[in-house]
């Protein structure tokens, strides 16, 4: 029986009923040990030896921390929050000084009472007390510091309130009984951050009065829980979160993988690399990292679904995350996934989710949409939809294609940070083309992977090839020693795990046909007459330039120039999302492999298909870019095999813009200085300068460590040039890779730092592109600022989504239906111009009040799809380019 005063105590207000603080602890702790139920045994195995639990004990053990998050709202600065509550609470004689009201922080205060309760409760040592309790009150969003713990209790409270939470925790200890005793003194910081991530999930779960209704639900307590245990199960149902079963549960041979997967008749035949690759695996111990470096087309994705089968099989995995650079890299991947999960599911089929920015755009999960917030008005609620919505919820779910952005978060100190470490926690994470990123975000990687080894998960690295350098600091983040490796062929395969390192680099590669490279003048004009001359034979074609407004341009002159029956296609990254993916369909059904291949065709794109886009080209001609950018982008050049190219394209053709002799093309009017390193981009004109045709694969590691490397200059570079490499261009290049290493070390949480320090030097902040108004924005990547806007067409009566659709109001708050199609359109921008007045834009009720809008803005347009901004820019809207900037006097 519960203490009176102690059962007054309230969770959640509402206008008639509110719920019973103990019964939301119960309701929360039933969630978390059925999560745990649901996952697989090598989850409750790993965390058994992390917390010092036993696997029979750990689901209980840890359920029960979990459910005495809230136990802080047990203070009178909380129970005043809701008026009816504080008159019963004053009937059952508990007292509101004005002076412990000042206190009213329920996450501060859970925190103090669970530092000092939780040692003569578990016996455990002090200091592992005090980490769960860090943990279990960090469920709004961030580690607490241990000024904001002591001052979570007034020193002025009464006694009757530490009665009261006495027998409120005695009773909710006495309901659970969490079996056996404790044998580690201290947690790792990945275990602290996990059982964060379950708190605030099995909270938020918790928390809809949807699944758990108001009040205790039976007359003993023991029942409510056991009930509440019911409940949640139905919860999760409804979630689609499935008990665990692995999608392979018995070997079945290579062969018939690759068949199914592939959708084939029949068996098809592996692969060298793929062969060799999961026979590198099955030798392994333990979760283990394996490194691809093979050339495009070599079935990279393919191994990596095949590794991910086995691993899951081997070590109970329970899903994985496949990690890309770009959105539309992402949804490539998302349909490949989505075969490959349909050929292997057995019963209801596994959740598989697309996260990235845009994929807010797909409908939003209906199941969490109502939460009671502390103060009445939903806060919590817009939360939990922020996260189960599917932005970000494949960060949770089982499976999950998207962005690497997404999962850099984890490591460093925004909003629940802790909750992406935890949905990461035992899966199989694939990070593709690792290649593609700045010493800045190769940084976060490498903290990320140290992570991703205390959460016991498995990797998959792959890449077309890294310079020496990067492979390395890849190898030393898993905590192994790179220098016991020889010098390694290409293609090759690392694997580190629990014995060590081992490796092959005897795997046959497919032969490519010869490349002839060559190179044309860097205008728009030049790469026209080119294009123009190609196309003259027939075929399909493709210029890759490096900004936007050259793609803008080319295409624009393009349309006056070229031939009649010819099919000419644009694609770049400034168009509103709903429309990027029409495009992005488009060049897949025109240029993919089962694509209906025009007679005559064109593709005027920048770097979004550049990787992953299984894509196929006739000629080629792309802007100059860094070697392995270049590389990546032959990739799409004869990709297939097509016995009926045009005759003049039998063999492939590369032209790249500015490979001309004489001097290195001017890199500041053709703005490519502002897109990429002028040091990687001069090295990359000079060794292909030499070079008349590039043999694929074995040209792509030669190349790459040429770029890359410390080797010397040809002895045919100009002294002038090769001033200007070595001394100028070089030196800035160097203190650019230390500056970015410095900002990676700077902001990266540390998954071996001190737990009691780690986050002393790692203020708060947000991700890029929201909360910019609270404080500090935290980066995945270097570069301006970018807003997420949603362009308008705005009238007397409201803003429109075309300039004749129906207008709507502003003012109110929108329908789901209404959001969804508005999050439809919305577009990254980061012209700085434009990003400040948009931000200094009043705030919009519309956009505020939702969870797919809040952190988006209206970018708002007349009738012609134009705005005039501050700081004399014109941005026009055009359903054929896009959006466009003028700068106007």
């Amino acid at each position: 029986m519960l203490n009176p005063q102690a059962s007054v105590l309230w969770a959640k207000s509402g206008e008639d009923q509110g719920h019973p603080l103990l019964a939301h602890m119960l309701d929360v702790a039933a969630v978390a040990e059925a999560i745990l139920e649901l996952g697989p045994a090598t989850t409750h195995l790993h965390l058994a030896v992390q917390f010092g639990l036993s696997v029979e004990t750990a689901p209980r053990w840890l359920a029960t921390l979990a459910g005495l998050h809230d136990v802080g709202k047990a203070i009178p600065g909380f129970q005043a929050k809701w008026e009816q509550g504080q008159s019963l609470a004053k009937a059952q004689g508990l007292t509101f000084t004005s002076t412990s009201l000042r206190c009213d922080r329920h996450d501060w205060a859970s925190t103090a009472i669970l530092e000092e309760w939780l040692p003569g409760r578990t016996g455990a040592d002090v200091i592992w007390c005090q980490q769960v309790a860090g943990a279990v009150g960090a469920h709004h969003g961030y580690p607490l510091t241990q000024k904001e713990i002591g001052n979570g209790l007034s020193m002025c409270e009464e006694s009757v309130w530490l009665q009261a939470r006495q027998a409120l925790l005695d009773t909710y200890w006495k309901v659970l009984s969490p079996p056996g005793d404790i044998t580690t003194d201290e947690l790792a910081l990945p275990a602290i951050n996990w059982l964060a991530g379950l708190t605030s999930i099995a909270d938020w779960i918790g928390s809809n009065t949807d699944w758990f209704p108001v009040g205790i639900r039976r007359d003993e307590l023991r029942e409510h829980y056991l009930h509440a245990k019911q409940l949640a199960h139905q919860a999760l149902t409804a979630i689609g979160w499935l008990p665990f079963s692995p999608l392979l549960a018995e070997p079945v041979p290579l062969d018939r993988q690759l068949g199914l997967m592939l959708a084939a008749d029949k068996p098809v035949m592996p692969r060298a690399l793929q062969r060799q690759g999961i026979g590198l695996l099955e030798a392994s111990q333990g979760p283990a990292l394996l490194l691809v470096e093979a050339p495009m087309g070599e079935g990279k994705t393919e191994l990596a679904f095949m590794a991910h089968l086995h691993l899951q099989r081997t070590l109970g995995h329970r899903g994985f995350y496949l990690a890309l650079p770009t959105q539309a890299t992402g949804n490539a991947l998302f349909a490949r996934a989505r075969q490959f999960m349909d050929a292997f599911a057995h019963g209801p089929t596994p959740d598989l989710q697309l996260i990235h920015g845009g994929a807010a755009r797909q409908e939003m999960m209906e199941a969490l949409k109502e939460v009671w917030g502390e103060d009445g008005k939903q806060s919590e609620g817009v939360e939990a939809a922020r996260w189960f919505s599917r932005r970000k919820r494949p960060l949770i779910a089982p499976y999950g294609v998207g962005t690497i952005d997404q999962a850099l978060f984890s490591v460093l100190n925004v909003k629940h940070h802790f909750v992406r470490l935890w949905g990461l926690a035992n899966r199989v994470v694939v990070l593709d083309e690792v290649h593609a990123y700045d010493t800045y975000t190769e940084g976060l990687i490498e903290a990320l992977l140290c992570w991703l080894k205390g959460l016991g998960c498995s990797v998959i690295l792959m890449s077309a090839t890294l310079p020496t350098k990067r492979r390395d600091g890849l190898l030393k983040a898993w905590r192994v020693e790179p220098a016991v490796l020889p010098e390694l062929a290409y293609p090759r395969l690392v694997l580190a795990d629990d014995r060590g390192l081992s490796w092959d680099d005897k795997i046959e590669s497919r032969m490519m046909e010869p490349v002839r490279l060559a190179g044309c003048g860097t205008t728009p004009e030049d790469l026209l007459c080119v294009a123009l001359d190609a196309l003259t034979h027939g075929g399909c074609g493709a210029i890759i330039v490096n900004t936007v407004e050259r793609a803008q341009q080319l295409y624009s002159l393009l349309k006056v120039k070229a031939p009649e029956e010819f099919t000419l296609l644009l694609f770049h990254a400034r168009f509103p999302a709903d429309e990027r993916a029409q495009r992005e369909a488009a060049v897949l059904s025109t240029f993919g492999k089962e694509g209906k291949r025009p007679a005559r065709a064109l593709l005027v794109a920048t770097q979004v298909v550049e990787q992953s886009l299984d894509i196929d080209f006739d000629f080629l001609l792309s802007d100059l870019a860094p070697v392995d950018l270049l590389l990546q982008r032959v990739g799409r050049l004869h990709r297939h095999q097509r016995p009926h190219r045009p005759e003049s394209h039998h063999q492939p053709v590369l032209t790249v813009a500015g490979l001309l002799p004489g001097s290195l093309p001017d890199l500041a009017t053709t703005r490519w200085r502002f897109v990429y390193d002028p040091y990687l981009l001069a090295m990359t004109w000079v060794h292909l300068l030499s070079e008349t045709n590039l043999q694929l694969p074995m040209d792509i590691d030669r190349l790459v460590q040429a770029v890359y490397g410390d080797g010397d200059l040809p002895a045919t570079v100009e002294e002038a040039l090769r001033q200007y490499i070595e001394e100028v261009s070089y030196a800035t290049h160097l203190a650019t890779l230390q500056h970015q290493r410095q900002l990676a070390r700077n902001i990266a949480i540390r998954a071996d730092a001190d737990p009691g320090t780690v986050y002393s030097d790692k203020p708060r902040g947000y991700e890029e592109g929201e909360g910019e108004d609270k404080g500090l924005i935290n980066s995945t990547r270097l570069g301006k600022p970018s807003v997420t806007v949603i362009p308008l067409f705005i009238s007397d009566n409201g803003g429109a989504l075309a300039p004749d659709a129906e207008p709507f109001d502003l003012k109110v708050p929108l329908s789901t239906e209404l959001a969804c199609l508005l999050c439809a359109r919305q577009l990254s921008l980061s012209n700085q111009t434009l990003v400040k007045a948009v931000k200094s834009q009043p705030k919009v009720r519309a956009f505020a009040e939702s969870p797919l809008l809040r952190y988006s803005y209206p970018l708002f347009l007349d009738r012609e799809g134009r705005a005039q901004l501050d700081g004399g820019l014109w941005v026009q809207f055009d359903r054929e380019l896009g959006l466009i900037y003028q700068n106007k006097e």
